[in-house]
């Protein structure tokens, strides 16, 4: 018989947004690397990515990607806009992301007036707390706070990983009570992403296999169709810094040399043109922990 005391199941969508650099994919990351059971997949719908479904015990928090929202030039060309938008209409609870160690900006107070109009429930995370002391960190909660009407503020940093669990716990409280959404056994990951990060690191093991045949691993962090171009966001990780100089070469002539064989190859795969942005970072000893494995998708 069941508990008439239990909290009901809930499951449903939430999104980050934010300006460039406010550490929104970062966290998304911070996320997927520490839950219990990650899968990811792509509904048959245009306005939704999928990011990750995060399964626990009592809820469902479905990540979902808003295509373009962090780069500014992008978010106010009109089309993308009411694309960005319908996005926001669909998702319960959006986080918009204010880093710690910067003044809240323009940007910043654009991004809340528009989400002031929608029935999600938006929450303000304060991300980066890591790079500031406890005073700083007061004055930017005091000036997130006046920013507008927020149903929570929450500060994290999701390279320590302070409060990124909290986070979750908050997010998922303003679902609404529903049965689960997606199945259990979820594809892990969008097959097309798949093929373009292997297309990737095979182009950046050519040339290193012999000093680097396991180091290299490659997640393909967003990619945004606009007109006739796809745009590519990945992170290639290595487990050292002195991995990462081997892959970039002198004055990065060898990431460079990458990208181009790259992008020929993902050209090929996806039958158009392909603007890739790639970006080396080191997770240290990624191949034996398990948190970082599961991060890097394995």
């Amino acid at each position: 018989m069941q508990d008439p005391e239990a909290r009901p199941y809930r499951a449903g969508f939430g999104c980050f947004v934010g300006r460039p650099n406010a550490g929104k994919s970062t966290l998304t990351n911070a996320i997927v690397g520490t839950k219990i059971a990650i899968t990811s997949n792509k509904p048959q719908t245009t306005r939704h990515v999928i990011r990750a479904v995060l399964h626990r015990p009592e809820s469902q928090l479905v990540l979902v990607d808003t295509p373009g929202l962090h780069r500014p030039r992008t978010l106010l060309g009109e089309r993308l806009n009411d694309l960005v938008r319908s996005t926001w209409t669909e998702v319960d609870v959006i986080g918009l992301c204010i880093p710690a160690d910067e003044p809240v900006g323009r940007g910043d107070r654009f991004i809340t007036g528009e989400l002031a109009e929608l029935k999600a429930t938006v929450l303000a995370v304060v991300t980066k707390t890591d790079l500031v002391d406890k005073r700083r960190l007061a004055e930017q909660l005091l000036a997130v706070s006046k920013m507008g009407e927020f149903a929570e503020i929450v500060p994290v940093s999701a390279v320590s990983g302070h409060q990124v669990d909290t986070l979750v716990d908050v997010m998922t409280k303003y679902l609404p009570p529903s049965p689960q959404l997606y199945p259990d056994d979820m594809l892990t990951d969008d097959p097309e992403q798949v093929l373009v990060a292997e297309l990737i690191r095979e182009a950046a093991l050519e040339g290193v296999r012999d000093e680097l045949p396991h180091s290299i691993a490659v997640v393909v962090e967003e990619m945004i169709p606009e007109g006739q171009v796809m745009k590519i966001y990945a992170d290639l990780y290595v487990e050292r810094p002195s991995q990462k100089a081997i892959v970039l070469g002198h004055k990065a002539s060898r990431l460079k040399e990458v990208g181009t064989n790259a992008r020929k190859q993902i050209e090929e795969l996806l039958g158009g043109r392909v603007y890739l942005d790639l970006h080396v970072r080191v997770a240290k000893d990624w191949q034996r922990d398990p948190r970082q494995l599961r991060k890097l998708g394995f």
